[in-house]
This record gives C-alpha cells, structure tokens and sequence, in this order.
C-alpha cells in the first residue's frame, strides 16, 4: 500500500494543475487518471481539439471562398479529412504529453486507472482487472464533466453524437442537426458547415449563447448565419429516431406546428453534468448539492 498526502483523482485542468502546486508546496502527491492521457476533456475532447478544427476548418473556408476574391488564386482545392484530424490530434498530444512532463518536474506520481475513495483516507485504482490500493491524508475529487443527453435519447457516438464524437467524424456529414444553441454545439456547427455540411441548431430558448449578454448573441447569430447555419428558435426536440437516412428528429415549435428533420448526424449539444457517478460519495459522507 503506497501512502500520500495528497490524491487528486482526476488529471484535467482542475486536478492536474491542483497536483502540481500541491508537490511544489511540499506534499507527496499523487494524480489517478482513467482516461490514459492527461489534460482532462479541455486537452482531449474539449476546448484543444475543437480550437484545432477551428483554425483549420476556416483556413480550408478562406482558401475556398475568400482568397479568390483578394486575389489569391488556387485551383483543384480538396479535403484530405484523415489528414486535418491526424493534425489535431498531433496538437492534442504534445499539450498531453506537456503536462505529462510537469508531472515528472515536479516529482507528482502520475497513476493510470480509475480511482474511487473507499473512505476519507483510502483510494482504490481500477487498471483493466487490477485494482491496487492507496492512503492519502487528503483526497481531492476533480472528476470534472460529462456530455448530458436529452430524456430517452441514448448517444451512441456514429449517428447520435456528443461534442466528442463531433470531434472524430471520418467523412463531413451531409446534413447536420444540433440540438442546442450554446457555444459547445455552434464551435461544432461552425467547423463542419465550413468543411461542407448542411447544418440546422435546434435550441428551445429564444436566443443562443444563453448566460450571455443579450447583444452578443445577436451579433454572434448574424455572423453564424453568413456562414449558412440554419437557426430554429423556439423549438422543442420531441424525440429521435433512427431512420433510412441515419436519424430523423421531430420537433414543434412555440406556435405548435411540428417539423421533422432527416440527416446523417444528430449532435447532441444541451449540457453537462458532474462525472460523479459510481464514485462511492455517499458511503464516504460526501453530500451533493
């Protein structure tokens, strides 16, 4: 049994940056992280990935539509999509491998595996069919985030997608459906309408971006709709089916009247919650809220 001061059990920019200052303080430390790299959603399936298909998704946009026009004339132009995901995913793992390296600076004990509290004072890590047993004076929980679905409706990562499915296409979808006008769903919107795909936001409020100001998400619509994402204020999903097509989603909106959407790829974009299932916290006294 291997003892500690302190176990942060989850390696993403609230665990990890939380270890590190912890061993720079003086604690033996110790990260337990399942995902098998660091960095958390942010660095694998979050804000890094989706910033590198952005970047990328509009240079192929400019070069197709706007360099013509400056005078920059390019013939022939293709989407080598394998290539364009090999280069975000090379993004993703140098920042991975960074943190990987301030572990060993900083003398942190990098764990792989999933760790749950089995007391205020003991952590077990789950590693494929091991499980190996730690104590620790302090345990810190930052467990982070996982993508929410709507009721009744399973993600199944090929035709009903989270933020990371839309992350890992093989092929632009022809038709594209997200459900959910906030920034998570619209970044991915923008990526794949730029690289070809019909794209159509379904959200139930009035405006997008909701939790932002007002002017903001007005002015953000207009600048989404130049790039030809279709918008549906108002509107309520009633459920998904899986169809000939891929999915077929029906809908009403605020006045009643039902539409139904068929296309290749529903991306499911309504939220998230705490990772915090199958963690053991009531039977160690931890209350949620």
């Amino acid at each position: 049994m291997d003892n500690f001061d302190l176990i942060v059990i989850g390696g993403g920019p609230g665990g990890y940056v939380c270890a590190i200052r912890a061993a720079q303080l003086g604690l033996k430390t110790a990260c337990v992280e399942s995902r098998g790299t660091l960095g958390g959603t942010c660095l694998n399936v979050g804000c890094i990935p989706s910033k590198s298909l952005l970047n990328l998704s509009d240079n192929f946009n400019k070069a197709k539509k706007d360099f013509n026009q400056q005078g920059i004339e390019i013939e022939g132009i293709n989407l080598n999509i394998e290539k364009m995901m090999s280069n975000k995913n090379k993004s993703v793992q140098v920042l991975t491998k960074g943190v990987e390296f301030l572990f060993k600076k900083n003398k942190v004990t990098y764990i792989k595996g999933k760790g749950i509290p089995l007391s205020v004072n003991t952590v077990a890590v789950y590693d494929d069919q091991n499980k190996k047993t730690y104590t620790s004076k302090n345990i810190v929980i930052a467990t982070g985030s996982a993508p929410t679905s709507l009721p009744g409706i399973e993600i199944d990562e090929k035709n009903i997608v989270s933020s990371t499915g839309a992350l890992s296409f093989l092929k632009v979808p022809k038709d594209l459906v997200v459900i959910g006008g906030g920034y998570i769903g619209l970044e991915m919107g923008s990526v794949w309408s730029r690289l070809g795909s019909e794209v159509h936001v379904v959200e139930f409020l009035e405006n997008i971006t909701p939790g932002m100001d007002r002017e903001v998400s007005t002015e953000f619509m207009k600048i989404l709709k130049k790039q030809g994402i279709n918008f549906h204020m108002q509107t309520k999903v009633e459920g998904i089916k899986k169809s000939a097509k891929a999915a077929t989603i029906s809908t009403s909106n605020k006045d009643g009247k039902k539409v139904n959407f068929d296309c290749d790829v529903v991306l499911i974009s309504v939220g998230r919650k705490p990772n915090t299932d199958n963690l053991n916290l009531e039977r160690i006294g931890v209350e949620l809220d």
